[in-house]
């Protein structure tokens, strides 16, 4: 299983990636030693995810949340609450 996750950082920023293992890659993040994006507005929070099969999927549903406005970015989170 592979999982898209939108993070929101301690700025009110918002960081978008995939991972196998989600809770990991949160204690990742969270520890300074994860992406070079977050590593500056710890501490980070989980406000959304979606599960896929393949790593791929979860790579291609990564770049177009990528591609979103913060705006849509927002929406998605909010609608998926």
């Amino acid at each position: 299983m592979c999982f898209v996750y939108i993070l929101k950082c301690a700025d009110d920023s918002l960081y978008t990636g995939w991972t196998n293992n989600l809770d990991k890659r949160m204690d990742t993040h969270n520890s300074g030693n994860g992406a070079k994006y977050t590593r500056g507005r710890l501490p980070v929070k989980l406000v959304y995810f979606e599960s896929y099969e393949t790593r791929e999927e979860a790579m291609r549903r990564e770049s177009k949340i990528k591609r979103m406005s913060r705006n849509q970015k927002i929406e998605l989170i909010k609608n998926h609450q």
